[in-house]
């Protein structure tokens, strides 16, 4: 279903299905929005827009908080439909919609800090006024992997700056996308403020090609983000905010715990099913007998990961990958690996027939002559065992990316030196590289994000800075300008 001017309606375009990737069964069917039914979206949103922004954020502020309480009443129901949309364990499905909650105050916080208004008095009569405007109409591209929290963390700081919002969620879980739409109807939101479009690819680019759009703000994939970038580039007048994923580096130098290592570089790279953007895709270790015995240990650790159902009790650790074929996708990854010169040290492997569940991968690629600067979005680790702490540096700096990183290793000396080398809008010490803070930016550089990080700056581009020079009567200066006489 579409949600359009506060009405549920029937897709006019191509019918497509959701399926649950552990079962492989149909949880949700639909059509997508036509092009017609865009333009009718992005009329309703324009309509609504200056009564939504004027307002006040103090108003606004009411809506959101009356959505922060339907996510707290239905927070199983969301969790339990992320976890049949995407095949991710209940336990994970159940932070994501902690994060869905947190980020309603977290989204304030960043509003009034980072875009809220100022006044500088100039003399009794006069003051300097700093306030931020909303861009208008704004579209959102939700990705698969976090359907809730990642839409949600531009949603919010949109409807926030008084921005209205074309909501076109991943076609691979509409389902949740519709919840969370309900849920923002149940919360009263006015008429037209929120409108969600359904839909495959001739729905997003008939978002895109709408001519009087604002902003697009993206969480995707960086050919997707890169495909958009050329679009919009020859309109300024756009703002385009992209998230995007990474092929990113996690070192190991001289630790004295392998087990905790061993711990993060698991979180780092399997949690999620490997299907976070900032989960490690490269693994550096020192080619010496502390590395040997860290890898011997992650094999064993990591082959008794347990992979299962994601409502499966006890709870697995890696649910399902998002559909089949992009599981099929990573072994073929594994084995263009392995037939460049890879090693294998971990096989994935299907756990159940006609399903998306897999087991993780190793793969030591040390001898790889000519290893490709790719992201396999999923459960696949490269291992790279290095000679020099500066060797490692470089090769983690060689990537078009630059989403994370991170560094295992006792010595704070040796972070500082990382710190100032690294190549990354999110690097770690002694942290996995998954790990972020909604009290911080999120994003990076290079083919992973166009210097507008998400998060708690997302404020920075739902709006736009208004200085104001303001006199509250109009007066001839005492002293005129060379030239001028009156």
């Amino acid at each position: 279903m579409l949600f359009i001017n506060e009405q549920w309606i029937e897709g006019e375009g191509q019918k497509f299905n959701s399926l649950n990737p552990s079962t492989n069964d149909i949880i949700w069917q639909g059509c997508s929005a036509s092009a017609e039914q865009v333009e009718q979206a992005f009329e309703s949103a324009r309509e609504a827009q200056m009564p939504w922004q004027l307002l006040g954020f103090e108003k606004r502020c009411q809506f959101i908080g009356q959505f922060k309480i339907q996510l707290e009443q239905n927070k199983l129901h969301i969790a339990e439909t992320i976890a049949s949309e995407t095949g991710k364990p209940l336990w994970e499905t159940q932070t994501e919609v902690a994060a869905m909650i947190g980020k309603i105050d977290l989204s304030i916080r960043a509003y009034n800090q980072r875009t809220g208004t100022s006044i500088t008095e100039i003399n009794t009569s006069a003051q300097a006024v700093l306030r931020h405007h909303p861009h208008g109409v704004v579209a959102v591209f939700g990705p698969y992997n976090f359907p809730g929290h990642l839409p949600n963390g531009h949603i919010v700081p949109a409807l926030l700056a008084g921005n209205t919002v074309l909501f076109k969620p991943s076609p691979l879980t509409p389902k949740v996308a519709e919840v969370m739409v309900n849920l923002w109807q149940q919360a009263g939101l006015p008429k037209g403020v929120l409108n969600l479009l359904q839909g495959e690819l001739s729905t997003a680019k008939a978002i895109v090609n709408l001519p009087k759009l604002d902003g697009l703000f993206f969480t995707g994939s960086s050919n997707t983000g890169a495909h958009l970038q050329q679009t919009f580039g020859a309109d300024p007048g756009k703002i385009l905010a992209l998230e995007m994923g990474g092929n990113n580096p996690l070192i190991v130098k001289d630790i004295s715990d392998i087990d905790a290592a061993c711990h993060e570089i698991i979180q780092s790279a399997f949690i999620s099913s490997g299907q976070r953007c900032t989960c490690a895709r490269r693994l550096y270790i020192k080619d010496d007998q502390q590395g040997e015995e860290l890898l011997k240990r992650l094999v064993e650790l990591a082959a008794n990961i347990v992979v299962d159902d994601a409502f499966a009790q006890p709870q697995p650790f890696m649910g399902a990958m998002i559909s089949i074929s992009a599981a099929e996708g990573i072994i073929d990854a594994q084995q263009a690996l392995i037939a460049s010169g890879g090693k294998l040290l971990l096989e994935a492997k299907f756990i159940k027939p006609n399903c998306a569940l897999i087991s993780p991968a190793i793969v030591d690629v040390t001898d790889v002559q000519q290893l490709a600067d790719e992201e396999h979005f999923g459960p696949l680790l490269k291992v790279v065992r290095y000679h020099s702490f500066d060797d490692a540096i470089a090769m983690a700096n060689d990537t078009r990316f630059g989403l994370s990183a991170g560094l295992l290793a006792d010595s704070r000396d040796d972070f500082d030196y990382f710190l100032a080398r690294s190549r990354a809008g999110i690097v770690n010490w002694n942290k996995q590289t998954t790990g972020a803070a909604g009290s911080a930016p999120f994003g990076g550089i290079g083919a992973s994000g166009n210097h507008r990080p998400s998060a708690f700056y997302a404020a920075d581009y739902c709006a736009y800075p208004v200085a104001s020079m303001e006199f509250e009567a109009l007066t001839l200066p005492q002293v005129l300008s060379p030239g001028l006489k009156f």
